[in-house]
This record gives structure tokens, sequence and C-alpha cells, in this order.
């Protein structure tokens, strides 16, 4: 009996740090040229300049904690894949930006939550 005490914290305590309590989601994955004060982008878009930032705002629904990320890629190529921690529901914004401005054609932003991916979102520069 006392290694059954023993060990069902030791399960419980497991189970929880695997995501006891959470069922976060993402919602959508919005493209654009700004954000709003509640990052979730204010001008939608999927056309921009060379030398325009884009913004890509992933939105979460749910309770909990978790790693929000993005994979930005051109031409076959990973061109940056920032991370950061969110709590619960809300929008998370990430921004690509190239000072020499970026090459024309057609680019892409995957979002991932917690490592899964949670689609893909494709966009393009022109002159």
């Amino acid at each position: 009996m006392r290694q059954f005490r023993l060990r069902l914290p030791l399960l419980v305590l497991l189970a929880c740090l695997t995501g006891c309590g959470s069922n976060l989601r993402v919602s959508t994955i919005q493209v654009g040229r700004s954000v709003n004060a509640d990052n979730t982008v204010a001008g939608h878009t999927t056309t921009f300049k060379p030398d325009e930032t884009v913004y890509v705002a992933v939105v979460i629904a749910g309770a909990g904690s978790g790693v929000v990320g993005v994979r930005w890629t051109y031409a076959g190529r990973v061109v940056g894949e920032p991370t950061k921690p969110v709590r619960g529901a809300g929008a998370t914004e990430f921004h690509l930006q190239n000072a020499g401005g970026f090459p024309p054609g057609e680019y892409s932003v995957e979002a991932f939550l917690d490592g899964q991916s949670a689609g893909t979102r494709t966009f393009r520069v022109e002159n």
C-alpha cells in the first residue's frame, strides 16, 4: 500500500506536467501590415512592398499555458523561427522585417502551438 501512495502523486504530477488543465488551441492566423493594441492584425493583406514589415498574429483560444512559434520561409529556406510563451486566450504577434528590403516572391509563415503545426499562410512581396 505504501508504494501505491508514493506512486499516485508522482503519476498525477507527471500528467499535469504534460498538459493538466490546458486546452489551448489556435483559432486563427492573421497576416497584415500593422497590429492593434491587443496584438491582432489591423491591416489584413497578403501582398507587401519590399520595404514593409510583415505582421502575423496567432490567435489562441482556451485556457492554460504553452509556447507559440512561427516559421518564416522564402524560396524553400527558413528565414526565422521565433517563439513566445503564452498563457490563456489572446493574440501573439510576430513580425518579419528586412532593412535592405525583401526580394520579390512568395513567402509563407507556419504557426505552431507547443511544437505542433496549426496552419500556414502565404503572402507575396511585389515591387
